[in-house]
């Protein structure tokens, strides 16, 4: 490792699971330089995903859960600062501060991550229509489910489908549109997407495929939708959950280049050696799928830190963990290995019907991503599979006996 590398100044931007993880690593790895963290929200860095899952359970007590105790910052000697970064000046290496400071820094890493996707249409600047990224978003919206009657949900992505089982939850009357021909079109074949389609519509969710929204109606305060087929639904709460963009205005006006994240190369490093991007807002090559990706997953948020700091400590190699994902939308429990790709070949395992199953992609004839749900075993065994690049036969798995568990288990043959 270089020595210098343990005393650099090292800033990180965005106090999300990323950055906390790059700092926390870096301290872990013997990094002794300064490390200052800048958030730009004033709690301490917290949890995500569960602000669309049990913050939003009836009952549940609404307290955000921090990636870290206060604490843990001072003993680490981690300054965290509560402010934004507002410019990056990259030939005196400083980051300008929202409070007026210039941060020095030998080594910057980016974990800006991503913002809400806006909803282009009239009505959505109207009272009650509701985002969901933060946790003063989740608050506003635990808010108003307790007040709701009839919900509606524009996107049946991860956000808009946990949201949705969670209003139903509270016994209130939902609808989600969504424009694509089946929910999370982007992430899940078309096996594993109708079970989820099913699960939903079973719970009492009026869920309207390839039907987006033109406008929102109300005076003031929203009273319902309008869909692209002419069609118009009654709720006095809307949550857009139509995705997310990258942060990326610090280093577009760096001059770094960005195009769906900031551009890294396979160490995570942009063209600038003293800077490098991690999680939601960088995009990468991929090792699993050969093309550039940009992931939005906390294990990759976290993954991504940890690589970095090693990075930083000077033992830099191409990032090459596996993706992996999970979901909870009421009773349905949906986990994610590796990343499936349009034209990838679908063997599925065990019977939908009975809520328990599999997914298995194929590329060129090799596993590529294991949608399960409610299968752990399939989820874990896919992980150590794709990690070690091992690979079922796809005709193996239409045999009824087969069990990628025992197959994660055997031998490799010599």
């Amino acid at each position: 490792m270089c020595p210098r590398a343990r005393s650099d100044r090292v800033v990180v931007i965005g106090a999300g699971q990323a950055g906390v993880q790059t700092a926390a690593a870096l301290r872990a790895g013997g990094h002794d330089g300064p490390i200052t963290l800048v958030g730009d929200e004033p709690a301490l860095p917290y949890q995500r995903p569960p602000l669309s899952k049990e913050h939003l359970a009836p009952g549940a007590a609404p307290v955000a859960l921090p990636l870290r105790a206060e604490r843990f910052f001072v003993d680490q000697r981690i300054d965290l600062r509560r402010v934004a970064a507002t410019a990056l000046d990259r030939a005196s290496r400083t980051v300008a501060l929202d409070d007026g400071a210039a941060l020095p820094y030998d080594v910057l890493v980016l974990a800006t991550g991503a913002a809400n996707r806006t909803l282009p249409v009239p009505g959505a600047d109207l009272a009650g229509v509701h985002a969901l990224r933060t946790l003063p978003d989740a608050e506003a919206l635990r808010a108003g489910l307790s007040r709701a009657r009839s919900v509606l949900v524009v996107g049946a992505g991860f956000v808009g489908l946990e949201v949705a089982a969670a209003a139903r939850a509270h016994g209130l009357g939902v609808t989600v549109l969504e424009a694509a021909d089946r929910p999370l079109a982007r992430v899940l074949s078309r096996e594993a997407a109708d079970h989820v389609a099913e699960v939903h519509r079973r719970a009492g969710t009026d869920l309207r495929l390839g039907e987006a929204v033109t406008a929102l109606t109300g005076r003031g305060r929203v009273t319902g939708a309008v869909g692209s087929a002419g069609s118009e639904y009654r709720a006095d709460l809307v949550l857009v959950g139509t995705g997310v963009v990258p942060r990326t205005a610090l280093a577009a006006a760096a001059g770094l280049p960005v195009a769906d994240g900031v551009v890294v190369d396979g160490s995570l490093r942009t063209p600038d050696p003293a800077i490098y991007a991690v999680g939601d807002c960088a995009n990468h090559p991929s090792a699993h799928t050969g093309t550039r990706i940009r992931l939005e997953s906390v294990q990759n948020a976290a993954d991504q830190g940890r690589h970095v700091a090693a990075a930083i400590l000077g033992d830099a190699r191409p990032y090459s963990e596996v993706p992996w994902f999970w979901s909870h939308q009421g009773p349905l429990k949906l986990q994610i290995a590796g990343v499936r790709l349009p034209g990838d070949e679908t063997v599925l395992c065990g019977d939908p019907a009975t809520g328990r199953f599999s997914v298995c992609c194929f590329r060129d004839g090799r596993l590529a991503a294991v949608e399960s749900v409610d299968r752990p075993a399939d989820h874990m065994a896919a992980r150590r599979l794709l990690a070690a690049g091992r690979s079922p036969d796809p005709g193996a798995l239409r045999d009824p006996a087969f069990s990628l568990k025992e197959f994660a288990r055997s031998p490799v043959a010599a």
